[in-house]
């Protein structure tokens, strides 16, 4: 099963919650009540996506973090990236590191998890923060009339 870490999919969820106002300066304690996760974790996730750029740092009484670019620029790839590191179905397909696989040049998959790791990869760099942090009915469409909403006109 392929899985996103815990921390890059709490991660995904903060930039989601900061997006919301990608003006506005988010402290740690604001976006754990908001997303209902754990204040230590998003205060970790907020300050290794500042490391990474993702987010700015301000400090102050009014301090905390706000998006370093436009929610539209931001990739759900980097956030990954920034808290898991590459993006890799398999150590060979991570080509930030060296592979430690014994069967790496008799290995006839290779090729072809090399392409899925490259489509997946993709994928996450096609969605960025401005479409995950839009309300559900803007990718839905209108959402369809309650059952017991009383009929139009009546």
């Amino acid at each position: 099963m392929l899985r996103l870490s815990r921390l890059a999919d709490y991660g995904v969820m903060v930039m989601a919650y900061a997006a919301a106002e990608p003006a506005g300066v988010h402290n740690a304690a604001d976006a754990a009540a908001a997303t209902g996760l754990p204040g230590p974790t998003v205060a970790k996730i907020m300050a290794k996506l500042a490391r990474h750029g993702l987010l700015v740092s301000h400090r102050g009484a009014h301090g905390g973090y706000r998006l370093a670019a436009a929610p539209e620029q931001i990739t759900v790839a980097s956030i990954i990236t920034a808290l898991d590191g590459p993006i890799a179905l398999t150590q060979c397909s991570d080509h930030h590191q060296p592979s430690a696989c014994d069967r790496e040049n008799l290995c006839v998959s290779r090729r072809g998890i090399n392409r899925i790791n490259t489509a997946i990869r993709s994928a996450l760099e096609g969605v960025t923060l401005a479409e995950l942090s839009r309300p559900a009915f803007d990718f839905l469409g209108p959402l369809p009339p309650r059952a017991d909403a009383p009929a139009p006109n009546a």
